[in-house]
């Protein structure tokens, strides 16, 4: 896919949203057409030669498959090479699971209240458990919807994806985004209440002690009263 592919889902006999000329794969169904635009480079195989691929055999377990094995990708997530990656990209790997793609990074970390700067070494297991079991929800809800719908009671459906600038449904701060990783890919994040595990916090109180209203505020969120307890 790298930065110029992307997949559409759509009905079969729906009008498509870019022409025709910019397909460069396409998956039909009798009631659905998923189609591929503009990706550089499009490889297919045979069932029975999909281990040849140096990509492939090496993939975690599919999310959108209800049947998945959510523990191995928890130990999985625990286990992971680089301890100093961030959570943002591993969640893009599909050496540790798959189904997880650009939109819903963003939506899994925004639903967890996780800052995309934190290092996978620093999850828990709680923490893991909650990223795996989020992000396969937020699959398996949208899997037979040609509209990817993470949060109902914002316009559009998603909290946080394609929502620059505009009001965090949860804290109301200004969303943002910023290119970052390998490809670029766009990420969009609310800074207000996206902050756990957030190492950049981690060095600004070392340098300096917060003020007494911030430290009441930090004591008073729920995962630190949890953790108290």
């Amino acid at each position: 896919m790298r930065m110029t592919g992307s997949w559409h889902l759509y009905r079969t006999g729906e009008r498509w949203r870019r022409p025709y000329r910019q397909l460069r794969a396409s998956i039909e169904t009798d009631q659905w057409v998923a189609v591929c635009f503009n990706a550089p480079v499009v490889e297919t195989y045979r069932e029975p030669d999909r281990r040849r691929h140096p990509g492939m055999g090496r993939l975690g377990p599919d999310l959108c498959d209800v049947h998945a094995d959510l523990g191995q990708v928890v130990n999985l997530l625990l286990s992971y090479p680089d301890p100093d990656a961030r959570l943002r990209d591993v969640l893009l790997d599909q050496r540790a699971m798959c189904g997880v793609g650009n939109v819903y990074r963003c939506e899994v970390l925004w639903a967890t209240e996780l800052s995309p700067w934190a290092h996978v070494g620093d999850l828990s297991h709680r923490d893991a458990v909650l990223v795996v079991n989020t992000a396969a929800r937020q699959l398996r809800a949208n899997l037979h919807h040609a509209r990817r719908v993470t949060v109902d009671d914002v316009p559009g459906g998603l909290a946080v994806y394609g929502r620059n600038g505009q009001g965090c449904p949860r804290c109301h701060d200004t969303i943002e985004v910023r290119r970052v990783g390998e490809h670029a890919r766009l990420l969009y994040w609310c800074p207000g209440c996206q902050v756990r595990l957030d190492p950049r916090l981690a060095d600004d109180t070392r340098e300096m002690d917060p003020h007494p209203a911030a430290s009441k505020y930090l004591a008073d969120l729920p995962w630190r009263r949890a953790d108290a307890g």
